[in-house]
């Protein structure tokens, strides 16, 4: 008999499974996109994408419910916040330079490194929902390489990659920070010159902007009592406000839009840092006559309609300018039935319809960095440059100068920033008033702002104020108010 050669075995495919499509990811990957891909901002982007995704679930019999809504806010505003340390994670565990790796594979990379080191979803399940957000929106083959990289990530925990990936203090104190806690190096060193002191501080301000803030709720005077605020929603639901009288802070984040004063007006949400703004300068001493106040920076209106409020509380008149026609008609929202007379324009304020020496109280929230609110706003940190403050310079400094020219000898202006940024904050008020770059300086002197936050601690040498997440809780509001004297 002879041997018969063997046969070798049929070679078995496994037979082709259809991605499985994960709502919740699929979602938070179009936010991503969004944000990267149009320079949205995630706050605006995902309450249209959380609708969407319960209807479409809604139509199919199913549903996308509370869990599924965190879940996804979770997964995006986690990934915005720390994109730089995960960008450098990522970038030691793929065999090219990060730039070449294709943006929407770099987001779906980045969520699976989120669920892997930020989260506590359980390391194989984190990594097989990301391979299958890539099977969906990238396909088959770069879902491969998303399995590969995302095992690499996943043999090490976050504090592991960290020692690997981040220069030691003693020798990068700046780039250490930059990448343990996620901003880019230019702001670290900014943040630290307007903080001063030692690494503690620092490194304190810097978890606070990754930390989820807080939703808080003005109840605007006139209109609604901060109590019938926590008796509608109960108090197991809501805490007083820190510092300002009008405050109530939302104990697990809750849902402003279900709120039947917030969506009345009544009531809005609004930062405790930007109420103590409002109250501060509506508090501050002016001499004589109080009868006119000025918002000249008003949108998108929620100091204006706290200010509005105040002012009709004392039989004062308010103007909310703006110079941004679609933001006027924001402002117009906010102060839609104020108890007290308004008006609303929109009006450039570097060249106002308004006479001089008009008002009585004016606020100058310029336009800023926006480094103050990056608990809110993570993608900004990424976005802005050291030469973007060069952009804003002359024209923080133009509305300021208009402003102590709108306000009337003894009157008071309250010049606010939403940045800490010295180069935003106090360099532009003592240019003003000493008259660098060839403007006339002005008459006016310093009011101690401090005094008029009853109870705010850690306000430093004054005379102006910088609040900070990390201290107070607020974003870091900065505020210098100045009473006309010629």
């Amino acid at each position: 008999m002879t041997d018969q050669p063997r046969r070798r075995p049929a070679q078995q495919h496994k037979p082709y499974r259809r991605p499985q499509k994960d709502p919740v990811r699929i979602l938070a990957f179009e936010a991503l996109r969004a944000v990267d891909e149009r320079d949205a901002y995630a706050n605006l982007v995902l309450p249209p994408l959380l609708r969407k995704a319960r209807e479409a679930a809604a139509a199919k019999g199913g549903s996308f419910d509370a869990r599924d809504a965190a879940l996804a806010t979770e997964l995006v505003y986690g990934t915005l916040r720390r994109q730089g340390t995960y960008d450098a994670i990522i970038a030691a565990c793929v065999d090219r330079p990060l730039r070449e790796v294709d943006p929407p594979v770099l987001d779906v990379l980045s969520l699976g490194a989120h669920q892997l080191l930020g989260t506590r979803i359980p390391t194989h399940a984190a990594v097989s929902a990301s391979v299958e957000l890539a099977r969906v929106v990238l396909g088959d083959g770069r879902a491969k390489f998303v399995n590969a990289v995302l095992r690499r990530i996943a043999a090490e925990d976050l504090d592991g990659w960290l020692a690997k990936v981040a220069p030691p203090y003693d020798e990068d104190a700046e780039e250490h920070l930059a990448v343990v806690h996620s901003h880019p190096r230019w702001v670290v060193s900014a943040l630290w010159d307007a903080l001063g002191g030692g690494r503690a501080g620092i490194e304190d301000l810097l978890e606070a902007d990754n930390e989820r803030p807080e939703v808080t709720l003005v109840a605007r005077p006139g209109r609604v009592e901060p109590g019938e605020l926590v008796e509608a929603l109960g108090e197991d639901s809501v805490l007083p406000g820190r510092w300002s009288p009008y405050a109530v802070r939302l104990a697990e984040g809750g849902e402003p839009g279900a709120i039947e004063a917030v969506r009345e007006g009544r009531a809005g949400v609004q930062d405790e840092g930007s109420q103590l703004v409002a109250i501060a300068l509506a508090n501050a001493p002016v001499e004589g006559r109080d009868e006119r106040w000025l918002d000249g920076c008003a949108g998108p209106g929620g100091k204006a309609a706290l200010l509005g409020a105040l002012a009709a509380g004392r039989g004062a008149a308010l103007l909310a300018s703006e110079k941004q026609p679609h933001r006027a008609r924001l402002v117009e929202r906010a102060l839609a039935g104020n108890p007290g007379p308004y008006q609303v324009i929109a009006a450039d304020g570097t060249r106002p319809p308004w006479r001089p020496g008009s008002f009585d109280r004016v606020l100058m929230d310029v336009p800023c960095s926006g480094l103050g609110a990056l608990r809110r706003r993570p993608e900004a940190r990424w976005r802005r440059r050291p030469a973007d403050l060069e952009g804003f310079a002359p024209l923080q400094r133009a509305l300021l100068r208009e402003a102590l020219g709108a306000v009337r000898v003894g009157g008071v202006v309250g010049y606010a920033t939403c940045s800490p940024h010295l180069a935003e904050t106090r360099v532009v008020v003592d240019d003003v008033l000493k008259g660098r770059g060839g403007a006339a300086p002005f008459e006016a002197e310093w009011i101690d702002a401090r005094p008029l936050l009853p109870g705010v601690p850690a306000l430093g040498d004054g005379p102006d104020v910088q609040l900070w997440p990390h201290l107070h809780g607020t974003d870091a509001m900065y505020l210098a108010l100045l009473r006309r004297t010629a």
